[in-house]
């Protein structure tokens, strides 16, 4: 049975626990979770958890725009979920539950695969450069970058990204590598929820590109999380990327799951259901 909240303190309180009992696969959820609060806005946001034999046993969260995102939960829990919450624009979460939503609504007009990854030995590239914290003065670089990023991989940031970068600059989870005195690449760190924290957007400007500093400045940042901050690293590629999954997983990332983000055009035919 799903019940449903837009009460993030409510919501911590029951799904928190089942979110923190793999708080890798889960690491978007307890993001969000923890972001929220401490104080990230969001409008007309949505919680929900799925309860069988008396126990939590799933989860899901809509934070408007953002897509409706699954966290674990068992496959029956799926139909009952769309039935509760109509069609959704937009939804995320790993392979095995978004195929059922494809067995139930159809086939979404884009679907970009990703994989979970999670830092093993972590192996320190010999990039020309340095890394280092972004500053206040690295704002506007930081806020054109997070835009190109975004139209780059053709999903909208959601947020207004200037309040989003400012947000993070003054949290301390922006880094960048610096080549020739200059800020080439970027590497943003979340905070840490259950031991975890998640890298993630990674931008380096084409400019800049073939040149190491994604990779660089992705280890700079995978080094201060666990030096101070966070037992496990992780990090979300797009599939369709064979270049940055070659690139991580050269500097220790190693596979954990398959995701995929898929956006629906329009209605959906009733007949899709079953």
């Amino acid at each position: 049975m799903w019940t449903f909240t837009s009460d993030v303190e409510e919501y911590a309180a029951v799904a928190e626990p089942f979110l923190l009992g793999d708080p890798v696969r889960n690491t978007v959820a307890l993001t969000v979770l923890a972001n929220l609060r401490a104080g990230m806005p969001a409008k007309g946001p949505r919680f929900g958890w799925w309860t069988a034999d008396g126990e939590v046993r799933g989860a899901v969260f809509h934070t408007p725009p953002h897509p409706l995102g699954l966290a674990d939960m068992p496959l029956e829990a799926v139909a009952p979920l769309l039935a509760a919450l109509g069609d959704p624009a937009e939804v995320v979460g790993r392979v095995e539950l978004t195929s059922e939503v494809k067995r139930l609504l159809g086939e979404p007009g884009r679907l970009v695969p990703e994989r979970l990854y999670r830092l093993g030995a972590l192996a320190v590239p010999g990039t020309p450069g340095r890394g280092r914290l972004a500053a206040p003065a690295d704002f506007p670089l930081l806020v054109s970058w997070y835009h190109a990023f975004a139209e780059e991989v053709r999903m909208g940031m959601g947020d207004d990204v200037v309040e989003v970068v400012a947000r993070r600059l003054a949290a301390r989870e922006l880094f960048v590598w610096e080549a020739g005195e200059a800020p080439v690449s970027l590497a943003a760190l979340s905070p840490a929820v259950g031991g975890v924290c998640r890298i993630g957007p990674v931008y380096t400007p084409p400019s800049c590109r073939r040149n190491g500093y994604g990779a660089a400045v992705t280890a700079y940042a995978s080094q201060v999380g666990l030096a101070e901050r966070c037992d496990q690293v992780v990090l979300f590629t797009d599939l369709g990327n064979p270049t940055s999954n070659a690139v991580y997983q050269s500097i220790g990332y190693v596979p954990v799951s398959d995701y995929e983000h898929m956006t629906y055009d329009g209605p959906r035919s009733a007949g899709h259901r079953s």
